[in-house]
């Protein structure tokens, strides 16, 4: 058998190049933002990736917030305009619309502006927070105003990733980019946990710095929007929107027995709610839903 030859110097080089290579972070692509008006950040390797179908509902189908809604709409007109506006928190209730109505307001906001400038919005996860000035330093050269939507945002125990909100929201030597605005949506008013503020106001040498320190991330959002559950009528009323707007047959008294009955088994009353029985009710009367 031929003897088998050794590796020269220069092909063992080749290897560790090619090994250290994949080791390496992976290289963020440029950003193209005339690709979408929606993107999502990827932390690693740090860039934006376009959405082109976006998943969200027409803001008049967003029943029993009319309040917070025009609101949230005023704010963000003035943002897209380049006039001042505040961050804003949307907290309160489960399945009451918070994160759909961002997602309409954006959408709405730019049909209005068609032929302006597009306001752009970029969804950033909970779990990435620590990199939002790595995200903000990408934005603020940017001929474009961006939205910065976080969906669910909250923080735990021993968690200290809301340091890095706060100093991105309003504190730093540079703030908060002219043409960037960060709106939030969470179940809890302060973003953090109830009992993770008693047990600082207990165990402190300072209770009521201790507190403050987590407390004021709140106060970072100029504009808190509360959602509170719905009512009997508010609830029938949602599904009053999405039958007429989907097209769906049924007799009236059958639509409210039904919707009814489905809020009873389900233990609670809310936009997510009536949306899902009236994915449910197309499935059994063999009708389609509308994109």
């Amino acid at each position: 058998m031929p003897k088998k030859q050794s590796e020269s110097l220069e092909e063992k080089l080749d290897r560790l190049i090619a090994a250290v290579s994949r080791l390496a972070p992976r290289e963020a692509p440029p950003t193209d933002f005339e690709a979408a008006d929606c993107f999502v950040w990827a932390a690693d390797p740090g860039f934006l990736e376009p959405v082109h179908r976006v998943n969200r509902v027409d803001i008049g189908l967003i029943r029993g917030v009319d309040r917070v809604r025009d609101i949230l709409v005023d704010n963000t007109e003035r943002f897209a305009a380049g006039l001042p506006a505040n961050n804003v928190l949307l907290w309160g209730a489960r399945g009451m619309g918070k994160s759909s109505l961002v997602k309409a307001v954006h959408s709405t906001i730019n049909v209005e502006r068609k032929g302006s400038e597009a306001l752009k919005l970029i969804e950033i996860h909970r779990e990435d927070i620590d990199t939002l000035p790595k995200l903000m330093g990408i934005l603020k050269t940017a001929p474009h105003r961006f939205i910065l939507f976080c969906d669910d945002l909250s923080f735990d125990h021993d968690d200290t990733s809301y340091k890095s909100l706060k100093a991105a929201l309003e504190g730093g030597v540079e703030g908060r980019p002219a043409n960037v605005i960060f709106y939030a949506t969470s179940n809890r008013r302060h973003l953090l946990p109830r009992d993770m503020i008693d047990n600082e106001r207990s165990t402190a040498i300072n209770p009521s710095e201790a507190v403050e320190e987590k407390v004021s991330l709140s106060d970072r959002f100029g504009l808190w929007l509360g959602f509170h559950k719905c009512s009997q009528d508010e609830y029938l009323d949602m599904i009053d929107g999405y039958i007429r707007y989907h097209g769906l047959q049924i007799e009236p008294d059958v639509l409210r027995a039904d919707a009814l009955e489905w809020a009873t088994t389900r233990g609670s009353r809310s936009g997510r709610v009536a949306w899902q029985f009236t994915q449910d009710l197309a499935g059994r009367l063999g009708q389609t839903l509308k994109d």
